[in-house]
């Protein structure tokens, strides 16, 4: 069945965003045309205004409208600790531990990267972060996966020659897992960073 031009282009255009799947797409569409009017408007000026005013904090790289960010500003941050993460989607889940330190945001995809395209990427920002907070420990919080283990050695070896105490997230089992159905790799960190019951 043929859909309306400008209803195909809505859902042409919603699956262009991550997650979202052609019957998704389908949905939202007709769910965005049963929308009163003035909700539609709402919206459309919602998701201008968010990529017109909503850019990377100079200071971390986390997403704000205002610069510095509110994080950056909190003179209740612990100094000592910055945090490194891939996406400023990742300080959401981040903040919502109760983490207290300071971020700072790559912002820049590195799926399946070489050696040459790590080069590219300026980490100068960081390492003035460094100095000018006296950063003790960097924890690095990027993906579990194979391109967040290249960024981590490669981020570990530029700073090798800073004082500076370099973790990194735990990595194992996920509460409410089953171990029957976990990966090797995870069950092999789950087996390393295994600690003492008190």
């Amino acid at each position: 069945m043929r859909l309306a031009r400008p209803l195909e282009n809505l859902i042409d255009q919603l699956l262009k965003l991550p997650t979202i799947g052609p019957k998704t797409a389908q949905r939202l569409a007709l769910y965005i045309l049963k929308m009163p009017v003035e909700d539609t408007r709402k919206l459309s000026r919602a998701i201008t205004e968010a990529r017109e005013k909503v850019f990377p904090c100079s200071g971390c790289g986390n997403l704000t409208d205002i610069d510095p960010c509110h994080i950056c500003e909190d003179p209740d941050r612990d100094d000592t600790l910055l945090c490194v993460a891939e996406e400023a989607s990742n300080i959401v889940a981040l903040e919502r531990t109760g983490f207290k330190g300071r971020y700072y945001v790559i912002n820049r995809s590195f799926k399946s990267m070489e050696d040459k395209e790590l080069a590219r990427i300026d980490f100068q920002p960081l390492l003035h972060l460094l100095e000018k907070r006296g950063v003790e420990e960097l924890i690095l919080a990027l993906n579990p996966d194979i391109d967040g283990e290249i960024m981590s050695r490669y981020i570990a070896r530029i700073l090798s020659r800073h004082k500076v105490k370099i973790t990194r997230l735990a990595h194992g089992l996920p509460v409410g897992g089953d171990i029957e159905f976990a990966d090797e790799i995870t069950l092999r960190r789950a087996i390393e960073g295994r600690k003492e019951l008190s």
